[in-house]
């Protein structure tokens, strides 16, 4: 079992200080002048940066994400249209090191009121299977830094743990309020409202998953990092973070002996990814397969309309999966 190293109180009461310091080149001013709705236009990256932005900017925000609904925000590629549009955006809201293509744009945009996520909370370095995903990120980054979280090896997934999710926004209030200064006491309201749902959401998961059976889940893309380290779950994953990657064949064994070990159950899979490598696993240890989403995107296929709904999917798949004591 993963023991959760304790994160500094300082590190979610410095989150709003981070939301400030991420944003590059700001200005006091509103940005919302310049549109005819007088609402302040953000492009997300993908859409749990959307859901941030809608969540706690409500009718004062216009929110377009370069994430497509069905699109597998890894392998995006941004269109010349896209690129028009981040570049007359008032605020852009994004995740270094998850998707390069939005990295390389963002960079070029020449936004004023760029908000990494990466930023406003620590990464941590997770493996692919057993214990060894307990290496915590060497201090906070911010926007500017020049270091690659892909290339650092740390994992990007932090809003599928919902302690870490709150402290981004926390971060991305105190953002939009210094972008749009005149609305301040409304993000600031929501944003704590936010902050309170997850809140909730987190107890919800520690509740739920505190006497399971087993505490070991297999999943095709090892996205869950965070969720494992805070539950006190281990993540076997098919993949590695790039959900795209191919196993080996030393891997698809190692994996059939953790799950006969472990007494698992279920292998998971996602609604955006190939499916192929957990039916063909599942087939060849006679396990169950389910659902388990890493929220990268809604579509029609998600078990739920927004983040709070497919995470407590989520939480129901991992519950029936694990079984009871």
């Amino acid at each position: 079992m993963n023991v959760r190293r304790l994160i500094p109180a300082a590190a979610l009461g410095g989150a709003v200080a981070l939301g400030a310091t991420a944003l590059t080149a700001c200005s006091g001013a509103s940005a919302t002048g310049g549109h005819e709705d007088g609402k302040l236009q953000v492009m997300s990256s993908f859409y749990p940066m959307q859901f941030l932005a809608e969540q706690i900017g409500k009718d004062h925000v216009k929110v377009a994400t370069l994430t497509k609904p069905g699109v597998e925000p890894h392998d995006l590629e941004i269109t010349p249209r896209q690129t028009g549009q981040l570049g007359e955006s008032d605020v852009v809201l994004y995740l270094k090191g998850l998707q390069p293509a939005v990295d390389k744009a963002v960079a070029q945009s020449g936004v004023k009121h760029v908000v990494d996520a990466a930023a406003l909370t620590r990464l941590e370095v997770h493996a692919s299977s057993g214990h060894d995903h307990a290496h915590e990120g060497e201090g906070t980054g911010e926007e500017g830094h020049g270091h690659d979280h892909a290339e650092a090896g740390e994992d990007p997934h932090v809003w599928l743990d919902p302690v870490k999710y709150a402290e981004v926004a926390k971060g991305v209030g105190a953002a939009l309020e210094k972008a749009d200064p005149a609305h301040a006491a409304d993000y600031r309201k929501n944003t704590d409202e936010l902050a309170g749902k997850l809140a909730a959401l987190d107890t919800e998961f520690k509740d739920g998953l505190q006497n399971t059976a087993s505490r070991t889940f297999i999943t095709t893309h090892s996205a869950f990092g965070y969720l494992a380290e805070r539950y006190g779950l281990d993540q076997e994953g098919i993949s590695g973070v790039d959900p795209e990657s191919e196993p080996s064949p030393a891997r698809m064994k190692e994996l059939q002996a953790v799950a006969k070990k472990d007494n698992v159950s279920t292998v998971f899979f996602e609604a955006l990814a190939s499916d192929k490598t957990a039916r063909t696993l599942a087939a060849d240890t006679g396990l169950k397969t389910d659902v388990l989403d890493p929220l990268e995107g809604i579509s029609d296929k998600s078990q739920g309309a927004d983040y709070f709904e497919v995470m407590r999917s989520n939480l129901k798949n991992l519950q029936k999966a694990l079984g009871s004591k």
